[in-house]
């Protein structure tokens, strides 16, 4: 009766030290880790700077937008916007510039 108990025994206490020595065995030396950690570190401020500068970027196109919509808007440039009863022109097309081709 004393055989299965040391064989559980025995069995539970390599399982033990199976999973306590597991994680340990994986990690790296300090130096690597505190190297890992500052390279993440350096990737996310160089983040940080490209975020900024994103976001400088967007606020200038905004203000420039907003500009030429008032320069679009100003009453001397009605006259060209306004297109009611004139005929449509589309400039991409061959045939209304005068390139009509006979078949």
């Amino acid at each position: 009766m004393t055989r299965p108990f040391t064989f559980l025994l025995g069995v539970l206490l390599l399982l033990i030290g199976y999973i306590s020595a597991g994680p340990e065995s994986e990690l790296q030396p300090r130096a690597v880790r505190s190297s890992a950690c500052q390279d993440h570190s350096i990737l996310h401020d160089r983040l940080d700077v490209v975020e900024k500068r994103v976001e400088d970027t967007v606020q200038k196109l905004e203000s420039e937008l907003a500009v030429l919509m008032d320069a679009i808007e100003a009453p001397q440039w009605s006259p060209l916007l306004d297109g009611v009863g004139k005929p449509v022109v589309d400039i991409l097309d061959s045939q209304s510039l005068g390139e009509r081709r006979d078949s």
